[in-house]
């Protein structure tokens, strides 16, 4: 093999004789992150596109033949000098630098792990033409394809576990990194890796020591013995899982403790597991453990990063497994090793429970609510009654009804269900709440409202029985008016929100009969009313009208009527109704604002009319308790006429003037019932000296006066005037006197034909 040894044909024995086998850099998986993000095959394209060197040593061009070693200032350059890199190479060649500065020739060794690499994965791999393409100068470039063919190639799963060791290293991981070399391939050629091996078993055996000295003591009772032996052995070895177990074992809470003394504190959380303990030593840093008792009886060890939180004595696990058992430890740290006794919680069911259970008790049933912890696959509720029985309970994901309970206390359990990872279905403890069911008053079934004039009577069927009769459980119906929206029918109150029993006066001698105030329109309830409970019964709608003042009426030229009346705040329609001699009858019915814009005229005849006003309730189909009607009575419409006749020629002189008075009224209609027989007043006839009228029955000298009831029995009364009663000419008027003058019109003849000369 002399002459034919790897870089010996180049004049450089030895150059290469070292291959790595892995990179042996911490953090080299983000390093080839960065690498892939600024777009790199490999770390040398970010030094030089070509002419790359790396036989004896990590060199770059420099001048048209010169060559110029990778150093801090060639890295420092990347990043600040012309043509400095930017964005994801920026970031690469920092991170290049920082390597450099940690160790010198890890670089150049990275780099010969990566080539390698791409030649034993190229198809061509074992031309230097191949190795030229991938930016190395061509002095060299049969040299290092003779080392990728030197060099074992590795599987997938060997090369994680070659990039993966030096994390392990650097974590004082022993077991993992135990494990990791026994991936690799034997291989002699690497001496960073053979001396890792020998350092690897060394202290390997001392954990081994370590672990056999601290059962020892744990099985002689020396329990502060047996604690030193195993943080020794996990100082060794972080990732030594018999010394973690039995460091676990030693300092577990024991049965009977009290949960206040435990140092390391738990709280299950909907969706997370809640960890606090006392961090007051700044320097100490914190590993946290979650232990899961898996399959098969093996235990599982996950690591939860803290971030910040560590440091404040405060961490969040939002991964544990749910409807497993597991158990917390927290690790001192100083420099990355144990320092110090773990803090172990007790055991916890990752069995969130419901939140916010409320729980509301109605008419014989009881209603349940909740919040379901994300991660449940079912929720079961358990309800035990008075007797002591319990029985499932249907449900919902976040609700139960439980209906048709006795009266009592009740009992309920709402359990959460969780899958856990092997597939098993577990349940959590329970949140447990308990309801009384109190007795409650059956409800009003039918509510009844009648009108007797201007009261109202109620009437209802259900809760009480008869109507006025204490049910037999003493059970009240009371008579409500809501304030505001009337509650439905069934629904279920508190005494203390039912408003006060109806305010209105009862009638005199009978107590039954209710008299709501004048301008009342209210919905009336029953309510059902036991202790403290009610349930809300039927409404009906009652409304008492503001009764009509002012009515008159007066005819009209035309022969209508015009009425005119108060209108009653508050309503909005009367029923206006007459009745006239002979039977016949009318009705009406006057909006508001009708009667304010154009009246009222009614088309009657001349008889005797009745004329009625009644407010018409607001709402259709309410029960109105109605004032007494206001009512007028027109008299038929009579008129008195009267004229001066000539006085007859006689043989010798002239007769006296005739004074004719004449009735004219309706004949031979009967009065309306209740109507007051037709009534006149006194005629009354004046003279005065000159053609100037009388202005009064007082001013002139009257000359004739006839009654009222002689008018009506006559109907017409002629009177001769004594000569000269007062100096001619003199003027004649007529007057209609007393009480019923308004209701007879006096049609008066032409002035002129008044005077007398």
């Amino acid at each position: 093999m002399a002459g034919r040894e790897f870089g010996h044909h180049l004049g450089l024995p030895h150059a290469l004789a070292a291959l790595p086998l892995a990179p042996l850099v911490p953090g080299y998986p983000r390093l080839v992150a960065a690498q892939r993000a600024a777009g790199l095959r490999h770390l040398g394209e970010l030094l030089a596109p070509a002419g790359l060197r790396v036989l004896d040593g990590l060199f770059v061009p420099a001048g048209p033949r010169g060559r110029r070693r990778v150093d801090a200032t060639v890295l420092s350059g990347l990043r600040t000098g012309p043509g400095r890199a930017a964005g994801p190479a920026g970031d690469l060649a920092a991170e290049l630098a920082a390597l450099h500065r940690r160790d010198p020739q890890a670089l150049r060794g990275v780099l010969l792990y990566q080539l390698i690499e791409l030649l034993q994965d190229h198809p061509s791999g074992h031309h230097p033409a191949t190795a030229e393409t991938l930016g190395i100068h061509a002095d060299e470039a049969a040299g290092l394809v003779a080392a990728a063919r030197a060099r074992p190639a590795l599987d997938s799963g060997q090369r994680t576990a070659a990039e993966s060791l030096a994390d392990a290293w650097a974590e004082h991981r022993l077991r993992r990194a135990h494990r990791l070399l026994e991936r690799l391939p034997p291989y002699g050629r690497d001496p960073s890796l053979t001396t890792l091996r020998t350092t690897l078993a060394r202290r390997l055996r001392n954990a081994d020591a370590a672990l056999d000295a601290a059962r020892a003591a744990e099985r002689a009772g020396d329990r502060e013995a047996a604690t030193q032996e195993y943080l020794r052995a996990l100082r060794l070895a972080a990732d030594d899982r018999r010394a973690l177990f039995g460091l676990v074992r030693i300092h577990r809470p024991r049965p009977g403790e009290e949960s206040g003394d435990e140092p390391l504190g738990r709280e299950l959380r909907p969706d997370s597991v809640a960890l606090t303990w006392d961090a007051a030593d700044p320097e100490v840093a914190w590993r946290i453990l979650r232990l899961r008792r898996a399959a098969r009886g093996g235990t599982e060890v996950h690591e939860i990063d803290t971030g910040a939180d560590g440091a404040r004595g405060t961490a969040e696990d939002r991964a544990a497994p749910l409807g497993s058992v597991v158990r917390y430890v927290v690790l001192p740290l100083r420099e990355g090793r144990v320092d110090g006794v773990p803090l172990v919680a007790r055991e916890l069911p990752v069995t969130p429970e419901v939140r916010e259970l409320v729980l509301t008790d109605g008419r014989e049933r009881v209603e349940g609510t909740w919040r379901p912890p994300p991660g449940a696959t079912e929720v079961t509720v358990e309800r035990t009654g008075p007797d002591g029985r319990a029985a499932p309970l249907p449900c919902g994901t976040v609700r139960f009804t439980a209906a048709g309970l006795p009266p009592g206390r009740h009992r309920f359990r709402v359990v959460c269900h969780y899958r856990t990872p092997e597939g098993r279905v577990v349940a959590s403890r329970g949140v447990v709440a308990t309801r009384t069911v109190h007795r409650w008053p059956d409800p009003v079934t039918t509510l009844t409202a009648t009108a007797e004039g201007g009261a109202i009577r109620f009437a209802w069927s259900g809760a009480a029985g008869a109507a006025g009769a204490a049910g037999s459980d003493g059970t009240e119906v009371r008579l409500v008016c809501w304030p505001g929206e009337v509650p439905l029918p069934g629904t279920e109150l508190a005494v203390c929100d039912v408003p006060g029993p109806l305010p209105w006066p009862r009638q005199e001698g009978d107590e039954g009969l209710l008299c709501p105030p004048p301008g009342t329109h209210a919905e009336v309830a029953a309510v059902a009313v036991l202790g403290e409970r009610a349930v809300a019964g039927p409404a009906v709608t009652v409304e008492a009208p503001a009764a009509v003042t002012g009515l008159t009426a007066r005819r009209q030229a035309d022969g209508q009527v015009q009425v005119v009346l108060d209108w009653p705040e508050g309503t909005g329609q009367l029923t206006v109704s007459w009745s006239e001699r002979g039977g016949r009858t009318g009705e009406r019915a006057v909006a508001a604002h009708q009667y304010r814009r154009q009246g009222l005229r009614l088309p009657v005849g001349r008889g005797g009319v009745r004329i009625r006003a009644v407010p018409a309730p607001r709402t259709s189909g309410a029960v109105a308790a109605l004032p007494a009607g206001a009512e007028t009575v027109l008299p038929p419409d009579a008129s008195v006429a009267y004229r001066l006749v000539p006085a007859p020629r006689r043989v010798l002189r002239r007769g006296s003037p005739l004074l004719r008075v004449t009735l004219s009224s309706p004949d031979g209609e009967v009065p309306a019932d209740g109507e007051p027989p037709l009534r006149l007043p006194e005629f009354v006839c004046v003279a005065r000296s000159g053609t100037l009228r009388p202005r009064g029955p007082a001013d002139g000298t009257t000359v004739l006066r006839i009654a009222g009831d002689e008018l009506l029995a006559r109907r017409t009364v002629e009177h001769e005037l004594a000569p000269a009663p007062c100096p001619a000419p003199y003027t004649l008027r007529g007057f209609l006197l007393g009480a019923d003058a308004a209701s007879v019109r006096l049609e008066e003849p032409s002035p002129a034909t008044l005077v007398v000369r």
